[in-house]
């Protein structure tokens, strides 16, 4: 479903004669806004439980889906290591998970290259799902299983938030391709 454009930005967005995209701002627009969603957990919510969703990872899922090849399939490494030192969970965890999570979306995008919206989100829903309960296990709550039903609202709430975050990838992707250089 394309994004509509606001009033403000149909004047930026049409076609001009010697214009073209900043390679500066499109070639690093993706990974600062992973990098600013992994920067979440730093917002000031108090709760008991779990129930933030992991907003950089949506929104890497977001550039996958989107625009499979603005990220490279390496993306995971640096941005899972960005996103370990700002989550506070064990140094490593998110760099497997989430260069496991662009492997599985690059095999995803080579194997069924024309899918829906709603294949999407099932196949997001899914890895959402395996990367919350893996860092889960990797921060140890596997010595307590009842901690794992406290995490139902965060995994039902991160599903729920994918849309909003691929509303957000998209704008950004409008953005990143303004023509604002002179060619």
């Amino acid at each position: 479903m394309p994004v509509p454009i606001p009033e403000q930005l149909k004047d930026l967005t049409r076609p001009r004669i010697n214009r073209a995209p900043s390679p500066v701002l499109a070639l690093s627009l993706p990974w600062v806004l992973v990098m600013m969603g992994s920067l979440s957990p730093a917002s000031p919510v108090i709760a008991s439980a779990p129930v933030m969703p992991p907003l950089g990872f949506l929104f890497l899922l977001g550039w996958l889906h989107l625009r499979p090849g603005v990220m490279p399939v390496w993306a995971g490494l640096p941005l899972g290591l960005f996103d370990d030192l700002y989550s506070g969970q064990p140094l490593g965890s998110a760099m497997l998970l989430w260069s496991l999570a662009t492997i599985a979306m690059d095999f995803v995008e080579t194997r069924f290259p024309w899918r829906g919206f709603m294949q999407n989100w099932l196949v997001a829903s899914t890895v959402i799902a395996g990367y919350l309960l893996m860092a889960a296990w990797f921060a140890g709550v596997h010595r307590q299983p009842d901690l794992l039903l406290a995490m139902l609202p965060q995994i039902g709430l991160s599903i729920l938030a994918y849309p909003l975050a691929v509303q957000i990838v998209g704008l950004a992707d409008r953005l990143r391709l303004i023509p604002v250089r002179v060619v």
